[in-house]
C-alpha cells in the first residue's frame, strides 16, 4: 500500500480544478486521498500549476496499518517521506537521451547539451560498466543545480542494453540517486519481479517513472496500464510503437483520459509515431523525448531534440496551436516540414507541420478528423485518390484530377487545390515563353498531370514519355498531348525536358534519361532532394540550362501557407531554410544561360559564284522556323491567386 505522498495532493486539487485561491494567496486546505487519509496542506497558486509547502500530515491508513507521522515542527525526513519529489510545473517539455560508449564521453555530451536543455536522460546501460559514471554525474550537477536527470539502466530483455539482473539494474539506479539524479526509470517488468521493499526503498532515494515499452504495436493500453498502476510510482510512462498513423490517435486520447489522474509520459515510437512525440504534450503528457543528435536516437523515430524546440516548437503547442502535415509514402526525405514551420514562426501562425507517413488513404482521413489536421500538403501516392474525399475543388483540381492542398473547414469538409501547376509554370515562365514550346514531360502520375495540364493550357506542344505506355495515352487523350516512346529520343528536340517522377530521390545515382537522349534547351527535374540529381549533373555536362526542383518545391509551398494562413508568404526565407538544409549556399551560382532554339539562320548575302557555264549559283535556305522566345532568368513569385481563389471557394461552400 502506498503512503499519502505530497504528489497525490497536487492531482487531487488538479482533478478538482481548484479555482478559489488567487495566485500568490495562501490557504489551508483539507483533503483525503484515494485510501481514506486525512492531509493538510498550505498551498500557493502559481501561474505554472500548483506549489505545495507541507505543514502537517496526518496518514490514517484504511487498513489500519500504522505509518511513521512526522511532528508539525519536524521536516519531512522519515525513510518513507525523504525523496524529493520534482514537480511537473518545474520539469521543461524535452528530455535529451544521452548515450556514450565511455563514462567520460557521455559526460562530455551532457555537459554541452546541458547548456541548451537542463533535462537530460543518461543511459547508464549504454555502459560497459555503468557505475563508473556516478561520480562524474555528482560533480556535474553540483555544479548546475537548476538541472533535471533521469537515471536509466534498461535491461536487454526490455529493449536495453544492460545485461545483468533485476536486482543489479536496482543497485545501479540507487547510486543513480545517490549522485543526485532525481528521476529513476524501472521498466514494469523489472518492478513486478522484485520486492515491494526493495522498489519503496529505491522510491525514498528519488521519483519513480515505472515504464512500459511495445516495439511492435500500439494495443490494450487499458490493460496494460491497469497492471501498472498497481505499482506505486509518481509517473507512468506508456510507449509504444506506431504500425499506422491512427495510433497517434490512439495514444492522446490514452493520454487525455488518465492525464488528469496520473502524471503520465506517452508516445509512439517509429517514423508514423512523429505526431504523438509533439502532440502528446498538450493531451496530457509530462514531457517527451529526444536525441542528442541524428545517429544518437536511444528508440526508433526519435528526432533530435533542435528539431522539436526549433523546427515544431513543441515547447509552445497548445489547445489552439493548428496542425497541418504532409501526407504520402515516403516522407522522411521531405523538407517541407522545415520550410513550413519557419513560415508559421516568420508570420506569428500559431501552427505546426508534421509529417504523416502513410500508405493507406483511409488512415489519413481518420487521423484528419480525429486529431483533427487543418490542412494537408498530398504527395505520392494519394494526389489523385484523395480527389474522390473532397468536398469542393478549384477549376485545376477538377481539370488535372489530382490534388496537391487540402484544407479541412470547422465542419469536417475536406477542399482541395492544385499548387503545383503554378510552383511548375512560374520558374519556366521567368525564362521562356510557354506559347508553342516543344516540352517532354516525364512520368504519368499526379506530379506530371499537373505539368501537362498547366503547360498545355498555356500552349505548350507537350508530349509525354511513360514506363507504362497506356496510361501516358490516357493522359496524352484528357491534355491533348502526344505520346513519345524512348526509342525516338535521341532524334527528338525539345525546348525543355520536365522530370515528374521519383527517379533521383531516392537513388541519387539513378536518372531517367542517359545524357544521349538530352535534346533540350532546359532540363527541368522535379526532384528537390539532392538538389543535384543525376539528371541535372548530365545536363549541365552538355551544357544545358537547368532548374533544380528547389525552385518549384518553393514556389508551390509559398501558395500552400497563402491558402491555409491568408498571409503572404516569406519566399525568401523558406527558400533559405530549404538551402540551408540540403547543404547549399544561400546565394546560388548565376542561373545558367539558355541557348537558343536550333534553327537556320539565314546568311548574310555573298557575290554570285560563276560556273563554268557562265551562270550563276546559290545555296537555297529552307524558312527558319519561328524561335520560341527567351526571357531574362531573373526569378520572380507569381501573385498568390490560389489563397484568393481559395476562400472563394470555402465561401461559396458555406
Amino acid at each position: 500500500m502506498r503512503p499519502h505522498v505530497i504528489d497525490d495532493a497536487e492531482l487531487w486539487l488538479r482533478r478538482k480544478r481548484n479555482r478559489g485561491v488567487a495566485a500568490g494567496q495562501e490557504s489551508l486546505c483539507t483533503i483525503s486521498n484515494p485510501i481514506g487519509a486525512e492531509s493538510r496542506f498550505v498551498f500557493r497558486n502559481l501561474k505554472r500549476g500548483l506549489h505545495f509547502d507541507l505543514c502537517t500530515v496526518t496518514i490514517a491508513s484504511a487498513l489500519g496499518v500504522p505509518y511513521p507521522i512526522p511532528s508539525s515542527k519536524e521536516p519531512m525526513a522519515t525513510t518513507i517521506f525523504n525523496a524529493p519529489r520534482i514537480l511537473r510545473s518545474r520539469i521543461p517539455r524535452v528530455c535529451v537521451a544521452v548515450i556514450g560508449n565511455t563514462p567520460e564521453e557521455m559526460i562530455e555530451k551532457a555537459e554541452t547539451l546541458i547548456r541548451e536543455n537542463p533535462f537530460l536522460e543518461l543511459r547508464l546501460d549504454y555502459l560497459a560498466n555503468p557505475a563508473a559514471a556516478l561520480p562524474k554525474v555528482k560533480r556535474l550537477l553540483e555544479t548546475r543545480p537548476d538541472a533535471v536527470f533521469i537515471g536509466t539502466c534498461r535491461r536487454a530483455s526490455n529493449g536495453g542494453k544492460f545485461k545483468g539482473s533485476a536486482a543489479a539494474q536496482l543497485e545501479i539506479l540507487t547510486k543513480a540517486a545517490a549522485a543526485g539524479c532525481q528521476l529513476l526509470d524501472v521498466e514494469l517488468e523489472t518492478a513486478e519481479s522484485v520486492k515491494a521493499a526493495d522498489l519503496q526503498k529505491l522510491r525514498s532515494a528519488a521519483s519513480l517513472i515505472l515504464s512500459y515499452h511495445d516495439f511492435k504495436a500500439t494495443k490494450k493500453l487499458e490493460e496494460t496500464f491497469a497492471r501498472m498502476v498497481k505499482v506505486p510510482a509518481e509517473y507512468y510512462k506508456v510507449v509504444t510503437t506506431a504500425t499506422s498513423l491512427y495510433d497517434n490517435v490512439v495514444m492522446t486520447k490514452f493520454l487525455e483520459k488518465h492525464g488528469h489522474d496520473y502524471w503520465l509520459i506517452g508516445l509512439c515510437m517509429g517514423e508514423q509515431g512523429l505526431i504523438s512525440r509533439i502532440l502528446s504534450v498538450r493531451a496530457g503528457s509530462v514531457f517527451t523525448f529526444a536525441a542528442a543528435s541524428a545517429g544518437e536516437a536511444t528508440a526508433p523515430g526519435q528526432v533530435t531534440y533542435r528539431d522539436l524546440r526549433s523546427t515544431f516548437r513543441v515547447d509552445h503547442v497548445d489547445a489552439a496551436t493548428q496542425i497541418y502535415g504532409v501526407a504520402g509514402d515516403p516522407v522522411a526525405h521531405s523538407l517541407s516540414p522545415a520550410m513550413m514551420n519557419l513560415a508559421f514562426r516568420r508570420e506569428n501562425v500559431n501552427g505546426i507541420y508534421l509529417g504523416l507517413q502513410t500508405k493507406k488513404i483511409d488512415d489519413l482521413l481518420a487521423c484528419i478528423q480525429d486529431i483533427p489536421i487543418r490542412g494537408l500538403s498530398v504527395t505520392m501516392p494519394h494526389k489523385q485518390e484523395m480527389v474522390s474525399h473532397l468536398a469542393n475543388a478549384d477549376d485545376l483540381v477538377r481539370k488535372i484530377g489530382a490534388v496537391n492542398t487540402v484544407v479541412r473547414a470547422q465542419d469536417g469538409k475536406l477542399y482541395g487545390f492544385n499548387t503545383d501547376v503554378g510552383g511548375l509554370v512560374g520558374p519556366l515562365s521567368d525564362r521562356i515563353s510557354l506559347n508553342n514550346a516543344r516540352i517532354l514531360v516525364i512520368g504519368a502520375g499526379g506530379a506530371a498531370r499537373a505539368a501537362v495540364f498547366g503547360l498545355t493550357v498555356r500552349g505548350a506542344q507537350v508530349s509525354i514519355l511513360n514506363r507504362t505506355l497506356p496510361k501516358a495515352q490516357k493522359l496524352a487523350r484528357e491534355a491533348g498531348a502526344k505520346v513519345v516512346k524512348r526509342a525516338d529520343l535521341k532524334k527528338l528536340d525539345f525546348d525543355v525536358i520536365v522530370n515528374a517522377t521519383p527517379i533521383g530521390m531516392e537513388n541519387p545515382k539513378a536518372s531517367p534519361l542517359e545524357p544521349d537522349e538530352m535534346r533540350a534547351r532546359i532540363v527541368f527535374d522535379m526532384v528537390y532532394n539532392p538538389v543535384e540529381t543525376k539528371l541535372i549533373k548530365q545536363a549541365k555536362a552538355k551544357g544545358i540550362a537547368t532548374i533544380p526542383g528547389l525552385e518549384m518545391f518553393v514556389q508551390q509551398g509559398a501558395r500552400q501557407f497563402e491558402i491555409w494562413s491568408g498571409k503572404p508568404a516569406p519566399v525568401e526565407e523558406m527558400r533559405g531554410v530549404v538551402m540551408k538544409a540540403l547543404g547549399e549556399v544561400t546565394s546560388s551560382e548565376p542561373v545558367a544561360p539558355i541557348p537558343p532554339p536550333v534553327e537556320a539562320v539565314k546568311p548574310e548575302p555573298k557575290p554570285a559564284a560563276h560556273n563554268n557555264n557562265g551562270s550563276s549559283a546559290q545555296k537555297s535556305h529552307a524558312p527558319a522556323k519561328k524561335a520560341v522566345e527567351v526571357k531574362s532568368s531573373k526569378k520572380s513569385v507569381a501573385p498568390p491567386k490560389a489563397a484568393k481563389h481559395a476562400k472563394k471557394v470555402v465561401a461559396k461552400k458555406r
